[in-house]
């Protein structure tokens, strides 16, 4: 049971008989708290080479994703000085 308090504390209440919008917002927020993502990985052993290399792929995915934020920020700003003046 100790492995399943973090479930505990997720309760989503179903509004007028609605199970199914009930189940849809707590499945999301099971997503983005990675809850789902961590119990699929756990269904089975993984091994460390394995571990290393997800968790490499995850990190180097995360940084592009927010070099690519931080890119997309810069250029959709409207008055932003020119970098290369006189050109």
């Amino acid at each position: 049971m100790s492995r399943h308090l973090r479930f505990i504390a997720r309760t989503v209440m179903v509004q007028n008989g609605n199970v199914d919008a009930a189940y849809k917002n707590l499945n999301r927020l099971l997503t983005q708290d990675g809850m789902i993502d961590a119990v699929k990985r756990k269904r089975y052993f993984e091994k460390p080479c394995r571990e290393r290399q997800r968790k490499n792929f995850e990190n180097c995915r995360r940084i592009y994703h927010m070099e690519m934020a931080r890119k997309i920020a810069f250029v959709s700003r409207t008055n932003r000085e020119d970098p290369w003046l006189g050109c």
